[in-house]
């Protein structure tokens, strides 16, 4: 059981957000916890998310992140075909829930992220509303007007529609996100940004 000890750890972590869908992801994510995934090829950005999950002041589900990285399935974003083909190179998606599985979840998606260092995910939104909370590294976060640098285990929540955008710092960032409402890729859409 492989993914036992990271899904508890993640669902605990969930937990602590206070809304009701985060309740509902961290249900999803126990009762999954005796699913295990085959071993799987590793990512293009195998080695930068491995050291990322090892950074010394890393949240502890990133060193378990770290130990199952031989059977988590990272892919491009599911937004990727949205967005220049030199961005989608630089981020990493595991999607552990969702209606398309490995978990099934019809009501949310949930899974890991990871952006390489320095790197600009420029503005953009959906209907989703949206939950990051950042393991290890940092960066600089906008959401709507407000710009701010991340926090270790801090939820970073945007409701449906509000543009967000964020720069990763020189380690990259690992971060778990979660999608409740209208979770659909349809209306993800990238926004102009002068910073882009």
């Amino acid at each position: 059981m492989i993914l036992s000890p990271l899904l508890h750890a993640l669902a605990d972590l969930t937990a602590t957000e206070p809304r009701p869908e985060a309740d509902a992801t961290a249900r999803a994510l126990r009762a999954a916890a005796g699913t295990d995934f085959l071993q799987q090829a590793p990512s293009l950005l195998d080695a930068e998310i491995r050291a990322a999950a090892r950074l010394p002041d890393a949240h502890p589900c990133a060193r378990l992140i770290a130990e199952a990285q031989d059977f988590l399935p990272w892919q491009a974003s599911p937004a990727a075909a949205l967005q220049p083909a030199a961005l989608a190179a630089t981020k990493a998606v595991v999607t552990l829930l969702s209606p398309e599985g490995p978990i099934p979840a019809l009501a949310f998606r949930f899974g890991l992220f990871y952006q390489a260092p320095g790197i600009y995910y420029p503005l953009h939104a959906h209907e989703a509303a949206e939950t990051y909370t950042i393991l290890s590294g940092n960066a600089l976060w906008q959401a709507g007007d407000r710009r701010f640098p991340t926090a270790i285990a801090e939820p970073i929540h945007h409701p449906p529609n509000l543009p967000h955008a964020m720069r990763a710092g020189p380690d990259g960032f690992l971060a778990i996100w979660r999608w409740s409402g209208d979770i659909s890729f349809d209306s993800y859409r990238m926004l102009p940004d002068d910073e882009a």
